[in-house]
């Protein structure tokens, strides 16, 4: 029989092919439901999605054939990939390219041939999507039109997982630059704020290291959950803890009790840099002397969900009787600062033992 012509654009053609890397890949359902849907409308015996690969017919799905792949010698696509979008061959024993075909000239052989081109979009043929049978016979117009729209359907699950493929090794790489990037410029920060000789410009300092922990860990949530710009609260809170507990002092316990809640990527931010510099004043101030001490986290929802409450609280030695809270401390100054980006006011009550600050915000998701 003869051999069928190499493609004009080989070299392209096989590259483009690789590019998708279907090749040698496990059969799957979308696929093998487009060649069972084909072969039942066309009344065909055997449908298939196959690529012709350099020396090789691969299958990615088949029906009523029962193989994965067939030499070249014996293909009728790598004919038909030289061809136009759709070839079709009523009888294989009429057509000089399938005359001496084994596949054809067989008992039994096949003895009919639809195809429809699978194409890239700058028109380089891969293989096709074709249905075949062992008696001749011819399709009508509607079923000469499934076949190109199932046909048109592989390449766009094809072009959707490629997209899909190379935006998900962009974004490793985004997150990889974003991480080293936050962590560099943390680490400035402390360093800067290890070597600072005013207290306030040390405390400021440390302040801008756990909003930069805030933001990367807020990144880390983002990425693991691929959630878009809305966060779960519960999740980025019992992750910020779990860091707490790791460098809370030896005498110190931490408590969480945390609703299941969603919130924005901005209010995710501001409400952990909050708590962070909450906690960190606690750690530094509310347990002199290694006395043992409790610090609880609480979150719940307020105004029948329509609010979220935060609650910070400790039982150390609290604030000084006559402390002005407005100026009691840069790290109090900038825990107001804070919750102003969440429009909520800080309530702080020092009576009793130790420090109990509560701030509330609207629920925007």
């Amino acid at each position: 029989m003869p051999a069928a012509q190499v493609h004009p654009q080989q070299d392209a053609r096989i590259a483009a092919l690789y590019a998708y890397e279907v090749l040698d890949t496990e059969p799957e359902r979308e696929f093998d439901e487009i060649v069972r849907l084909a072969a039942a409308t066309c009344g065909a015996s055997i449908s298939v999605i196959n690529f012709i690969d350099a020396e090789r017919q691969w299958f990615k799905a088949e029906t009523g054939l029962g193989v994965r792949e067939t030499p070249l010698a014996s293909s009728l696509c790598s004919h038909v990939i030289l061809e136009n979008d759709f070839v079709e061959i009523p009888d294989t024993l009429l057509d000089q390219r399938m005359i001496d075909n084994p596949l054809c000239c067989g008992d039994p052989g096949l003895r009919f041939y639809a195809g429809a081109l699978l194409k890239t979009a700058e028109g380089l043929p891969l293989g096709t999507l074709c249905v075949l049978d062992y008696e001749p016979k011819q399709l009508t117009p509607l079923q000469r039109d499934t076949i190109r729209v199932l046909a048109g359907q592989v390449m766009a699950q094809l072009e959707l997982r490629r997209t899909l493929k190379h935006a998900e090794m962009l974004r490793k790489e985004v997150d990889h630059r974003v991480k080293n990037s936050l962590q560099s410029l943390s680490s400035l920060v402390r360093i800067a704020g290890r070597r600072a000789k005013a207290e306030e410009t040390a405390q400021a300092l440390a302040t801008v290291g756990s909003r930069i922990d805030a933001v990367a860990m807020l990144h880390q949530e983002l990425y693991r959950t691929d959630a878009g710009p809305i966060i779960d609260l519960f999740q980025y809170l019992e992750n910020l803890m779990a860091q707490f507990r790791q460098i809370a002092p030896a005498n110190v316990t931490l408590t969480s009790q945390v609703i299941e809640v969603k919130v924005s990527s901005t209010q995710a931010v501001a409400v952990g840099t909050l708590i962070n510099e909450l906690v960190a004043n606690a750690f530094k101030h509310a347990f002199p002397d290694g006395r043992p001490g409790q610090i609880d986290v609480v979150v719940t929802e307020k105004s029948e969900g329509r609010r979220i409450s935060v609650n910070c609280r400790d039982n150390g030695v609290g604030l000084a009787e006559d402390a002005d809270l407005s100026t009691a401390g840069i790290g109090m100054q900038i825990a107001a600062v804070i919750s102003a980006e969440l429009d909520a006011k800080l309530k702080v009550d020092t009576k009793a033992s130790g420090l109990d600050v509560t701030f509330e915000f609207a629920k925007t998701v």
